[in-house]
């Protein structure tokens, strides 16, 4: 009789985190409160269930509840990119752009969300380095000096990589770093599927002495590759929409890291 109930019991606990992966794969996030209500088990039964598909990579817990982990093995073409949430990158770019300051060497990287920044740079003797060649003929600035890091053209994400991109990236110093991503997790940090990219971002990081901003919308959240570009550990700031989960936002400041969104909710 003993045993049968602990069957039942193991069937039933299968059943439901089958359910909680169910959902949290189509609504890309869960809530411990809502999952325990729409279950009809404990708070405490579906913490110890997230915490059992956390284990099985199938989500990450977050303060809250769980995020859904979208495993990405090859980059997303930049022309399909570009088209995508437009209003939202460029939103992101301005706020990152206002944070650069008169006298800034700064590094940013390829990207989409990066593309938007160069134009709205209006500060004076600033110094950018880049890996994105969206950057030409966007700045007017004559007080602004950009560099482009040309090495290996890579057309599906627009950017430059590899040795004599690392080369001249190996020849500055600088102060402030503003990094696109394939993915960003609190628990794995930022992720390429891409190892050249990965380096290559990985370097500029490496190579700045001062805050690292990570620009993102929140489809960019919870996404996971292979390569590893840096931990969470190493980001400052964090800019993103106004879609991104509150409680995955709490995850982020209980990090370190500041949190800023365009229009928040």
């Amino acid at each position: 009789m003993k045993d049968n109930d602990q069957t039942k019991q193991l069937q039933s606990q299968a059943i439901r985190q089958q359910r909680i992966n169910e959902l949290v794969q189509r609504d890309g996030h869960v809530r411990v409160l809502a999952l325990s209500k729409k279950l009809n088990v404990s708070e405490i039964t579906i913490r110890r269930d997230l915490a059992i598909l956390e284990k099985k990579n199938s989500l990450e817990r977050t303060h809250g509840g769980a995020i859904s982990i979208h495993r990405i093995y090859q980059e997303v073409n930049y022309n399909n990119r570009s088209d995508q949430e437009l209003e939202n990158k460029d939103s992101i770019a301005r706020i990152a752009a206002e944070l650069i300051n008169d006298g800034d060497t700064v590094f940013i990287n390829g990207g989409s969300t990066t593309y938007h920044i160069f134009r709205y740079i209006n500060n004076i003797n600033v110094k950018v380095i880049t890996t994105n060649p969206g950057c030409i003929g966007q700045i007017e600035n004559s007080k602004i000096e950009l560099i482009l890091a040309g090495g290996l053209y890579h057309p599906r994400s627009n950017t430059f990589y590899g040795g004599i991109t690392n080369d001249i990236l190996n020849q500055v110093n600088a102060n402030k770093a503003i990094i696109g991503v394939h993915g960003i997790s609190c628990l794995y940090g930022l992720t390429s599927p891409m190892q050249h990219a990965a380096e290559t971002t990985r370097l500029m990081i490496n190579r700045t002495r001062g805050e690292v901003i990570i620009v993102a919308d929140h489809r960019k959240i919870g996404l996971v590759s292979d390569y590893i570009t840096s931990p969470t550990n190493r980001i400052n700031t964090l800019i993103t929409d106004k879609f991104l989960d509150k409680e995955y936002i709490k995850d982020f400041e209980k990090l370190g890291i500041k949190v800023i969104q365009t229009n928040p909710l």
